[in-house]
């Protein structure tokens, strides 16, 4: 949530004086009335669609076993102006992961796996690297809990036109490494839905789209639910239509799904786990699926999870635990999100790659709304105290002064004018010190002048150490979450100092492909930069850390972290492996 405030920060600043229509005012309802949810849900979805240039949108409400409202909005193909509504099919992204840990779990109470023992018991052909020679292994459990320490993602043959099939996975991890100890760090993994998705198709002895479509899209009347290698529908970008591209990882993010079946899935996990007479889960799988899973793990702050399930990443106050599971892709974006408590849930889905924000917001307000008109419980969310700014301190200059690895890729930080100047993914920040100890986020109009922007204002952040790391926590509201680490620049073998100079990739990608490749050293850190040709703005930086003479993790803790870097020799030339890809040094 924190890492796209911050890329948008430029379009927050483009929208500051923008008009709109002022929302309509409740008069007061009965009770289990939701009429006024519908009207400003109404209101909140066209203003968001406009302010986002979102093409596309449908949306459902569901309250236990009834469906409340259903509609869409805009167009589900633009060009021939046939517009969306609650039958709209969508790419529902990485929707997919609460199926595929459902699929899991029911395979466990049909005792074919235990999601407690190490995933190869379940799916031999499993094997990985691993440097932490005391940890414990890799379970179907942790797998969904994105505590598995596996890679985030294995890039070669990743996002395509024709994506080849996701168990190819499985080999390609035999030479990759584990990026952190099982259980450690939350690390959103791609890669690890893949594995139990071969899981399934292992145990049951069904391919796994197959499986899915018998034993939950059916028997759950979800007729227009699939999951399929390919992507069928339709997306956009500024109303512009875009070319798609598939996602190998099929069980982590190729579901194609509307709204109305989704808010069945919806009533099977509010009725604990039983949909139309027929037993879909457990009572006790679906209690599972959405139970705080890592509430005692050091690292965790309030980012927790549960099966499948995140909990977090949506506040909704008085509410309780709020279950949920967006799905973001480059061209599309999708939110799932119930009050398990009050068997409230809402699914908003969309076809513009510019909607992540707006369904996350639609989907807060939905069930803040809702939940008041079912129970009458309003409780305003917790508001950022306003404390006065202050000078930072000698030691916090020192502290923050240096490089971290943050949620949007490495970051400079420089303290030499007496204030804390950020430089990350091509924009400036500058971190305000407060009397309370925290610091608040003002972006740097044109790189100089300092100002506020509501996407930041009620976002604190501090450093504390843990497990030897100096860790950044950002805060919004009642969340927080780990925001970067500042990392130790060291000595760089010499072998890597003889490959820096600019890349690009030997094999042929028949999908998105960087642009710019360059390995460098910068101050006694080794930085990887990555532009692409769809977005000439955005620069990726990456620090990487030596663990030995060839091979180099990168840098930090989390999602996208502790994947290796190899100096590899191939066809007589040196070369990058990196995620099954090989890089060749381009000729000056």
């Amino acid at each position: 949530m924190f890492c796209h405030r911050i890329i948008s920060a430029a379009c927050a600043l483009l929208l500051l004086g923008a008009c709109a229509t002022p929302p309509p005012v409740s008069g007061g309802s009965a009770r289990g009335d939701y009429r006024y949810v519908e009207k400003y849900l109404d209101w909140l979805v066209d203003r968001e669609m406009s302010d986002n240039d979102i093409t596309g949108l449908s949306i459902a409400l569901v309250d236990d076993q009834r469906v409340i409202w259903q509609k869409g909005y805009g167009y589900a193909d633009l060009e021939n102006k046939i517009p969306a509504t609650p039958e709209t099919v969508y790419r529902a992204g990485s929707i997919a992961k609460v199926f595929t840990a459902a699929a899991t779990m029911q395979l466990a109470e049909q005792d074919k796996l235990d999601i407690d023992q190490p995933l190869v018991a379940a799916l031999p052909d499993f094997a990985i690297k691993t440097r932490f020679a005391k940890a414990g292994p890799v379970t179907p459990r942790n797998i969904m809990t994105h505590h598995s320490g596996l890679p985030s993602n294995f890039l070669r043959g990743m996002f395509v036109r024709n994506p080849g099939h996701f168990e190819t996975v499985v080999e390609g991890l035999r030479e990759e490494h584990l990026t952190f100890p099982p259980n450690y760090v939350f690390s959103y993994s791609n890669v690890g839905m893949a594995l139990l998705g071969a899981t399934v198709q292992k145990v049951s002895g069904e391919p796994f789209e197959s499986y899915m479509t018998e034993h939950f899209f059916k028997p759950m009347e979800m007729n227009q639910s699939r999951f399929a290698s390919r992507a069928v529908a339709k997306a956009y970008e500024n109303n512009k239509e875009i070319e798609v591209f598939s996602l190998r990882d099929m069980p982590a993010a190729n579901l194609l799904s509307n709204v109305i079946d989704l808010g069945h899935f919806l009533k099977m996990q509010f009725a604990d786990g039983h949909y139309g007479g027929k037993n879909i889960l457990s009572a006790r799988s679906a209690h599972e699926m959405v139970r705080i899973q890592n509430a005692s793990f050091p690292l965790a702050f309030n980012s927790y999870v549960g099966l499948g399930w995140m909990m977090h990443g949506i506040e909704v106050p008085g509410g309780g635990p709020v279950a949920s599971h967006g799905g973001s892709l480059p061209d599309s974006h999708s939110m799932m999100a119930i009050l398990p408590e009050h068997k409230l849930g809402v699914v908003v889905l969309s076809n513009s790659a510019s909607a992540h924000l707006a369904v996350s917001k639609i989907s807060a307000e939905a069930l803040r709304l809702m939940l008041e008109a079912k129970t009458g419980i309003h409780q305003e969310p917790a508001k950022t105290a306003k404390t006065k700014e202050r000078e930072p301190t000698p030691e916090e200059l020192r502290q923050f002064n240096g490089y971290f690895d943050t949620l949007v890729g490495l970051s400079k930080i420089s303290t030499d004018s007496g204030s804390i100047d950020v430089d990350v993914v091509g924009h400036r920040f500058r971190l305000i010190a407060h009397e309370d100890g925290l610091f608040s986020l003002k972006y740097k109009l044109f790189g100089i002048m300092p100002v506020s922007v509501g996407a930041f204002e009620d976002i604190r952040v501090s450093m504390t150490t843990i497990d030897g790391r100096q860790i950044v926590v950002g805060r919004l509201g009642g969340e927080s979450m780990m925001f970067g680490e500042k990392l130790k620049p060291g000595i760089i073998p010499e072998q890597f100092l003889q490959r820096i100079g600019q890349y690009e990739i030997v094999e042929k990608i028949d999908g998105p492909t960087p642009e710019r490749i360059e390995l460098k050293e910068e101050n006694g850190l080794l930085v990887g930069e990555v532009r692409f040709a769809e977005k000439p703005d955005l620069l990726l930086r990456i620090g990487f850390q030596p663990v030995s003479e060839n091979e180099a993790v990168t840098a930090g803790l989390g999602s996208g972290r502790g994947d290796t870097l190899r100096l590899i020799y191939q066809d007589n030339e040196a070369r990058l492996g990196f995620s099954g890809h090989q890089l060749r040094k381009k000729l000056n």
